[in-house]
């Protein structure tokens, strides 16, 4: 029997591919600049309004140490539902939404340890790439949040 088909967003960062639960997904906006707050995490962008909220804005970039790419032009703020709240992430690309057999999901290696292990669910190949899978739920910390 074959495994079960999920479905997910492909995101690109830096060139490198990541994808998403799409359950975890509310919307897709375009790149909108986000309202600064001092004294925030490095990671937090700021906010901006989303449907009459407050909606704060992380760089999954800055979150994970990676060089800033600056491409805002295909740019996107994924906004991702986490219990309750929300949260916009920036990405440098959308790429598409697509089924995976969870067969082609394999656990993270060993090697890859602490808090990227927390938000890594595991990796999908696909046509001869390995995609990031990661939980988006668990990108910030309550500690975190609580900041934001």
């Amino acid at each position: 029997m074959e495994g079960k088909e999920i479905k997910v967003l492909i995101f690109s960062i830096n060139g490198e591919h990541y994808a998403t639960d799409i359950m975890e997904v509310e919307r897709i906006l375009g790149y909108e600049e986000p309202t600064k707050l001092p004294d925030s995490p490095m990671f937090v962008e700021g906010v901006i309004n989303y449907e009459g909220s407050i909606l704060p804005v992380i760089s999954l970039t800055h979150r994970f140490g990676l060089v800033n790419s600056d491409k805002k032009d295909e740019s996107k703020i994924i906004v991702a539902k986490q219990s309750g709240s929300k949260i916009g992430i920036i990405v440098d690309v959308v790429s598409e939404v697509r089924d995976v057999n969870e067969k082609n999901i394999e656990a993270p290696p060993e090697i890859v340890s602490g808090i990227s292990r927390r938000y890594i669910k595991g990796l999908i190949k696909i046509d001869g790439k390995i995609i990031i899978f990661l939980n988006l739920g668990t990108i910030l910390t309550e500690e975190e949040k609580m900041f934001i």
